[in-house]
């Protein structure tokens, strides 16, 4: 189980309403708590695809960059805005 990968996955960061209102998810570990615990609603097609994507990323079934094209199809789904995260 790969929780705490980030050397593979491009950060992703959302606009989401409530408190804090910016998140950035660097690892698949961060996705998995923002999907369950954060994420506005837990229906849509996209939101399923990434909740198994993001298992299966972890399980090392798909890499997660796979996972963060689910990820980011869900957001879209959901309304919420992402962001492209700039390494300096």
């Amino acid at each position: 189980m790969n929780w705490n990968t980030s050397s593979t996955f491009t950060p992703v960061g959302l606009a989401m309403g409530g408190q804090p209102a910016r998140k950035v998810v660097r690892t698949l570990g961060d996705a998995a708590y923002i999907l369950i615990k954060d994420w506005p609603s837990d229906g849509g097609e996209e939101y399923v695809s990434a909740v198994k994507a993001c298992v299966d990323a972890i399980s090392g079934q798909i890499a997660p960059e796979q996972f963060r094209e689910a990820f980011l199809r869900a957001a879209e789904e959901a309304g919420i805005a992402t962001l492209i995260v700039v390494h300096r």
